[in-house]
């Protein structure tokens, strides 16, 4: 259900090098959460640095909501680069097995697996 890479570099550093590889793949960045941030900002002792990058292609977000308007609640795709035990770690949940969760739309498995190997590259190449 889940797709985590570790990286060998800095959280800001592997923060930085996602960012960048979303737009070679032509995806855009919509907002990022600072959840580590936030968390501090609101007086919560949390050691670890969490952002929460929202990831989207427009073409393949067309073809899902024309297919099943619903699945606006699934959408942008979201990826996160966090900090665990020292570690930074770079994730997100599958999308195939997320949309197969969500609808049995045939059609939409193709667009899943697309926007799964495309995110799965984009981590590969930022870790």
């Amino acid at each position: 259900m889940y797709y985590i890479v570790e990286s060998n570099k800095t959280f800001e550093q592997a923060a930085i090098d996602l960012e960048a590889a979303v737009k070679r793949h032509e995806f855009g960045v919509l907002h990022i959460h600072d959840l580590g941030t936030t968390l501090r900002s609101k007086g919560i002792a949390f050691a670890e640095n969490c952002k929460v990058f929202e990831v989207c292609n427009p073409g393949q977000a067309g073809k899902v909501l024309s297919t099943d308007m619903r699945l606006n609640m699934a959408l942008p795709c979201r990826i996160s680069v966090y900090t665990e035990h020292g570690k930074t770690l770079i994730g997100m949940i599958k999308p195939v097995p997320m949309l197969a969760a969500l609808s049995q739309n045939a059609s939409l498995v193709k667009v899943a697996q697309e926007v799964e190997a495309r995110t799965r590259q984009m981590m590969d190449e930022a870790k």
